[in-house]
């Protein structure tokens, strides 16, 4: 609060805390609000925030329809690269800030606003995605980040100020989680969720059907590549957005894409999660099965090497640095020759690779077999086997002239 801010745009989702936000902004410094709602598919969740957002005392609202940017420039480059993080989690919260934040200062620049402001905490990995967006597009961009200055402590306070101030929110003491939907996933954390010994309710769960109540027979799915990105579901060209809200669906249907994990913040404390992603489930081992066929092994083995760094980039919030611009152009180099064709069964939460097929495979039955073959000269395998051992013969010989 040591300089005078004229005008704010705010990172508005409508939730508990940017609700409250909204109004404190303008309590609090006496500007103009500028409310930015990104609509990545968030569906429901964006019904009437317009209307909420004018009531409660923004100037203006921008609701922008951003999906398709962000599954084509964000989802699927990170799923060219495979990334997971601590091997569970898809990272649907993780890629939605960038964008977020790089539509945020664009808006602040076509509005001459001298601020930005968001409503993640200081305590969760939310807070450093946005603000080195922020200052890694617009570097001299003030930021105001009101968990880290006001006085409220806890949800429980905001939503006693949300009561008195008459806003309407959300959250309520009888369903203390937080939540955040796009199209890649929905996540859950906070309030009951905190004990990371107990089991999510069933009626938490928004996108899945549970696996016991899912379909008592699978259904197959196909899904074509090319060069690394997803361009059809079952022969039928789709638009990114499109083609992975179908995969949503039929993953949803058959209860794929549940993960409850416990993951480490950047910031150093652990922290429980749950998430449904579906459609992102299915299009990884999609992916997968098609680098089987037409990757070059040590190409597969040096990118698989990288998928931690480059998992942690998207995490920690570092998707507009040079390090993961070099990163993603070698990974997009080595996605050049993943075209074809995956071949799924889904079933009751189980998403099993049945087929895959390219005609640019390497892999050969020609080779492959176990059958009689005039390819390969199986007694060339034995001086391939000595002169690889040879170090480790070597090393023996010389602890057993020491006697072991």
């Amino acid at each position: 609060m040591k300089e005078k801010i004229k005008k704010v745009v705010l990172a508005y989702s409508g939730g508990l805390d940017t609700s409250v936000i909204l109004q404190w902004l303008w309590e609090t410094y006496g500007c103009e609000v500028v409310a930015f709602v990104a609509n990545l598919g968030q569906e429901e969740e964006l019904e009437g925030l317009r209307e909420k957002g004018l009531k409660s005392g923004a100037s203006k609202v921008y609701v922008e329809d951003l999906r398709e940017e962000f599954v084509r420039d964000f989802i699927f480059p990170m799923l060219r690269a495979n990334a997971i993080y601590e091997g569970g989690y898809l990272m649907g919260t993780s890629i939605a800030r960038p964008l977020i934040a790089k539509r945020q200062v664009e808006i602040a620049a076509a509005e001459g606003a001298d601020a930005v402001a968001h409503g993640a905490t200081g305590k969760g990995n939310d807070q450093v995605r946005f603000e080195i967006t922020y200052l890694a597009l617009s570097p001299r961009i003030q930021i105001i980040a009101p968990w880290k200055i006001w006085d409220f402590k806890s949800r429980t306070d905001l939503i006693q100020y949300a009561e008195k101030h008459g806003i309407p929110v959300p959250v309520t003491p009888q369903k203390p989680y937080s939540s955040d939907r796009n199209l890649l996933h929905i996540s859950f954390e906070g309030g009951i969720l905190e004990d990371p010994w107990m089991e999510p309710p069933e009626d938490m769960f928004v996108l899945s059907r549970s696996p016991e109540k899912a379909p008592d027979r699978p259904i197959y799915v196909e899904i074509d590549f090319e060069q690394g990105n997803p361009v059809a579901v079952n022969g039928q060209q789709m638009s990114p957005a499109q083609l992975l809200a179908e995969l949503n669906r039929l993953g949803g249907e058959n209860g794929i894409g549940r993960v409850d994990m416990v993951e480490n913040r950047y910031v150093g404390m652990k922290s429980r999660g749950v998430y449904e992603t579906p459609g992102g489930t299915i299009l990884h081992a999609a992916h997968r099965a098609v680098e089987s066929i037409t990757m070059d092994r040590e190409v597969m083995h040096l990118r698989d090497s990288l998928i931690p760094r480059y998992s942690e980039m998207v995490y920690y919030g570092y998707w507009f640095s040079p390090e993961r611009d070099v990163l993603q152009k070698m990974i997009d180099e080595a996605q050049r020759s993943v075209t074809g064709t995956a071949r799924l069964k889904l079933f009751k939460g189980n998403c099993m690779v049945t087929g895959r097929k390219s005609a640019d495979s390497l892999y050969s039955c020609d080779y492959a077999t176990f059958e009689e073959d005039q390819v390969y000269d199986q007694k060339d395998a034995g001086g391939f086997i000595r002169l690889n051992a040879l170090r480790l013969r070597i090393r023996a010989l010389i602890k057993e002239k020491r006697g072991g």
